[in-house]
């Protein structure tokens, strides 16, 4: 049903709607709580130490990257989730 393209994405949104949904169920049931980060956050492409947004590492090819202001190296996963904390961090 995906490969009908009128269908794909309500399809797509039910799926992830269901997910969270379980998700949420679950994370109640064993005491934790579950953040939602605004989809187009930058949050990989965003340098943690100086905020710097590196408009380059769009690209998913692109693992690693280097931060043409403090020259701070970033593995784009690990980058992304330190900008996620802080951002709930500052956030409380």
């Amino acid at each position: 049903m995906l490969k009908n393209h009128n269908l794909a994405q309500s399809i797509s949104d039910v799926s992830w709607s269901k997910f969270t949904t379980q998700l949420e169920y679950k994370a109640k049931w064993y005491g934790k709580v579950v953040k939602k980060v605004d989809t187009l956050y930058a949050s990989s492409q965003t340098c943690h130490c100086c905020g710097y947004k590196n408009e380059e590492t769009k690209d998913l090819k692109v693992r690693e990257w280097k931060c043409p202001k403090c020259h701070a190296e970033h593995d784009r996963d690990i980058n992304a989730s330190i900008n996620i904390l802080m951002q709930d961090i500052l956030a409380n």
